[in-house]
């Protein structure tokens, strides 16, 4: 694992619960959109995707449900709840205070 998986580990639930924050999503589109968003610098494969849905939803923050597409294909989306919107909040605060207390370690020049 790479420098970069290690910090994109911890940030699966918030990028995902953003995505959904503004509007129901499918897997594949969710993979899609971090890519186009992120400059293709971040890339959530779908064995790193699924099982995070799947713990977002078995704690409620997140509901799914299955809609056809065409005549036969049937795709599931998934949709924020508000308590995952409340969790979401909660990580974004904790991110930007992780943020900062990191950049003020990385700017310290000991006298």
């Amino acid at each position: 694992m790479n420098i970069k998986d290690n910090f994109k580990k911890g940030s699966v639930e918030m990028l995902v619960l953003k995505l959904l924050a503004e509007d129901d999503l499918y897997g594949y589109q969710m993979t899609q959109m971090i890519i186009e968003r992120g400059g293709g610098y971040i890339k959530i494969p779908e064995g790193s995707l699924y099982p995070t849905l799947y713990k977002l939803e078995d704690k409620g923050y997140i509901s799914s449900y299955e809609k056809l597409v065409g005549k036969r294909m049937r795709r599931i989306y998934y949709h924020l709840e508000e308590n995952g919107r409340a969790y979401l909040e909660k990580l974004i605060q904790e991110y930007h205070a992780v943020n900062q207390c990191i950049i003020k370690i990385l700017n310290y020049n000991q006298k």
